[in-house]
């Protein structure tokens, strides 16, 4: 009794006078959040300049480390947002977020850099689960199918303008104003939540620190990616390589031995019992591979194939992105209706149909209006219709009080795409030198990345019930 009238206290507790004043908030650091995980695709080369003695392997851990970091964290802490109260969580999580900036942008080493960019992410990790949780409690029910959207379309326009932003940034101010900016954008929103969010929790959900399971999960992530990023210079046949991949494939199992017997598991296996959550996962594992190799390699092909300037580069990418939110507002109010198959599907193949495009018609003679629109085009439209629907579908059959859990471990295995799509591109196209046909490896892997996806998300099922 006591635990159903604790989750019905936090379920039916009155929402605040303004909703949007707190998906504001929380979408403004949500923001921050998402864009600092492509920020850097443009300030790759900057970084090379700035740290000389660095090879791109080593380099790629300070994208990897971040993800890799936020991923294994994203649930314990939204445990602790439900222990804690969420505006606690929020407030902590954004003021950590916001000192490890600042220690980014110091930074006088690579070793340094990559440091706090692990501190970044656990406040970036306490953030996002604790400003979904505040988002659902400020809004009714009936309302709430629409807000996750548009939380879901906030991340995915940060995370699609990261690279055009960082361009800008970066070539005016040099790759530390990529850390710096965060912190007038954080300062307010960490002041402007002081007044505007209402606290809540539900002691229920919480339970202590899984450490063995978040071990193992940063272990064999990371693992996975030191071995890929490590082909391009070692081989795929090399003793390293072979025994990195195979340590990150042995701690994963491990992984899953583990949480399938502890209590409080870092990742809750038993939400994989339903087919819907279970391929909506795997489709958002896919694509988060796809996604980052995509958008990644955009800078890798503008400038060492084109040989556009960074801001140029930056620019002609940009177009794309700007389709996200209204592409997502639209493809919401569908899901609504029709549930998100047809779009998750449609916007997947569209995916598929962008890399090809790529693969057959992007050459080394610049032609933007003629290639590189059109493709940008597609592929705004398709992150706007399978970002946020890969997110509204992970939740759309879980009860209320599993929202919080069941959005971060999808987060957490779009992250984890993300180290892969990283260390993958990389490795294939990372060099000083990448020839045209190194691209088309990249754009032959996003297609079929693209297409597994829309194979996968044919399983899911988000139909609204039909009336009696």
């Amino acid at each position: 009794m006591k635990t159903a009238a604790s989750v019905a206290l936090v379920a039916e507790a009155p929402a605040p006078a303004s909703p949007w004043a707190v998906f504001s908030v929380a979408s403004v650091a949500v923001f921050l959040v998402s864009i600092d995980t492509t920020v850097l695709f443009a300030a790759f080369g900057a970084l090379r300049a700035g740290f000389p003695g660095s090879s791109s392997a080593d380099l790629s851990w300070v994208l990897n480390a971040y993800t890799v970091v936020y991923a294994a964290l994203l649930v314990p802490a939204g445990r602790l947002a439900d222990q804690h109260g969420r505006k606690r969580i929020f407030q902590w999580g954004l003021g950590l977020f916001l000192l490890a900036s600042w220690a980014c942008g110091w930074a006088p080493t690579v070793e340094w850099l990559i440091a706090a960019r692990v501190l970044q992410a656990a406040g970036a990790a306490l953030l996002t689960p604790s400003s979904l949780a505040l988002v659902l409690g400020a809004f009714p029910a009936h309302k709430r199918a629409i807000a996750v959207s548009l939380w879901g379309a906030v991340g995915g326009l940060a995370a699609a303008l990261g690279p055009s932003v960082g361009a800008g940034v970066v070539d005016a101010l040099g790759w530390r104003w990529a850390f710096y900016l965060n912190l007038p954008i954080g300062a307010w929103a960490l002041w402007r939540g002081r007044t505007r969010l209402v606290e809540s929790r539900n002691p229920d959900n919480a339970a202590p620190l899984d450490l063995p399971g978040i071990g193992l999960l940063i272990i064999g992530v990371g693992a996975l990616a030191l071995g890929i990023v490590r082909s391009e210079a070692l081989g795929w046949r090399s003793g390293a390589v072979l025994g990195s991949l195979a340590a990150g494939v042995i701690a994963l199992l491990a992984f899953v031995a583990w949480a399938r017997r502890a209590r409080h598991p870092a990742i809750d296996l038993s939400l994989f019992h339903s087919p819907t959550y279970r391929f909506v996962n795997l489709a958002t594992l896919s694509f988060g591979i796809a996604f980052a190799m995509m958008f990644f390699g955009f800078f890798f092909f503008m400038m060492q194939v084109w040989h556009y300037p960074l801001p140029l580069a930056g620019l002609a990418v940009t177009p794309g992105p700007l389709l996200v939110v209204p592409v997502a507002i639209v493809a919401g109010r569908f899901a609504a209706r029709i549930g998100h198959r047809p779009l998750l599907v449609g916007g997947s193949l569209l995916y598929a149909a962008a890399g090809l495009w790529f693969f057959l018609r992007a050459g080394t003679t610049p032609d933007y209006l003629g290639t590189w629109l059109p493709g940008l085009i597609m592929t705004g439209s398709a992150v706007g219709m399978v970002l946020p629907s890969l997110g509204g579908a992970a939740v759309a059959g879980l009860p209320p009080q599993r929202f919080g859990v069941g959005s971060a471990v999808n987060q957490a295995i779009r992250q984890i795409g993300s180290v892969l799509g990283v260390a993958a591109t990389v490795a294939l196209v990372g060099h000083a030198a990448p020839s045209l046909a190194d691209f088309r490896w990249l754009y032959g892997a996003h297609v079929a990345l693209a297409l597994l996806t829309a194979a996968l998300c044919l399983r899911v099922d988000t139909r609204p019930a039909a009336p009696r």
